[in-house]
Parts: C-alpha cells; sequence; structure tokens
C-alpha cells in the first residue's frame, strides 16, 4: 500500500483523467473546467460575489474575472450590485440550464468511476476528502 503523501498525486490523476474525458462535453458549452466550476459555484449561492467564488474555488482572481467576463459574454451569467462596489453574480436563465448540463456531466463521470471500481458515492473516503477541502476553503457568508 502506498503512503499518505500519494494521495494528493492520485488526486491530480483523477483531476486530470476527468478533464480529459469530459473536455468534448464541455466544449460544446464553451466552457472550460473551472468556469464550469465558477458556475456550479454561482448556482450554489443565493447571493456570491466574484472574489468569494476565487475564494471558494482556491483559483486566482485574474482567472476568475477572465472566466466570469466570458461567461458574461456567453449570457450564462450577470452582475448585479451588492454592497458598496461589490458585485453579486447571478445566474441567468441561459446559466441555469448550462449548470444543470454541468451537473449532470460530473455526475455521470463519477457514477461511472464508481461502478468500475465498486466504491459507493458513501464511501467514507468521499467524506474523508469533503472533510479535508473544507478545511481549507473559507465559507461563503450570505
Amino acid at each position: 500500500m502506498k503512503n499518505i503523501g500519494y494521495l494528493a498525486q492520485d488526486i491530480s490523476i483523477l483531476h486530470r483523467k476527468y478533464y480529459k474525458d469530459t473536455k468534448e462535453q464541455f466544449d460544446k458549452l464553451q466552457l472550460n473546467p473551472t468556469a464550469a466550476c465558477i458556475l456550479l459555484s454561482i448556482g450554489d449561492y443565493k447571493e456570491v460575489s466574484q472574489n468569494q467564488v476565487a475564494r471558494l474555488l482556491v483559483v486566482d482572481k485574474g482567472l476568475a474575472t477572465r472566466e466570469i467576463n466570458k461567461m458574461k459574454k456567453l449570457n450564462y451569467l450577470s452582475k448585479v450590485d451588492g454592497a458598496g462596489k461589490t458585485k453579486i453574480l447571478k445566474l441567468t436563465d441561459t446559466g441555469k440550464k448550462v449548470v444543470k448540463k454541468v451537473q449532470q456531466i460530473r455526475i455521470d463521470w463519477w457514477e461511472d468511476r464508481f461502478a468500475e471500481t465498486g466504491i459507493k458515492a458513501d464511501s467514507p473516503l468521499v467524506e474523508a476528502i469533503e472533510s479535508v477541502v473544507d478545511g481549507i476553503v473559507e465559507p461563503v457568508e450570505e
């Protein structure tokens, strides 16, 4: 058995394989994986700012800005005034439909991987990984 130090490498392998396998589906939606995650994050919260999304996904603010601007041009999201200079991100009706497609792409990929290995979605490993991520990601205050 490998030591726990290999976990990051194994997670990276899964990450790359997921993006490779789903690239064609995301291309049809004119999204890259980061943009898809941003859309999902916006859909998860009633009100969320661009900076909050960047912190949630642990991505550079510049990258978040570029992807958000692209998705705004695709009519997937809009920006509305929040407190002070803050802009709140909202999904458009088109964006809501795209989020459903992205969610299904993600669910299908993971269900296939779990079916191939016999791992169940309620595996303690899944809960353990979620706990580690929760310790890293700053919560969004609504």
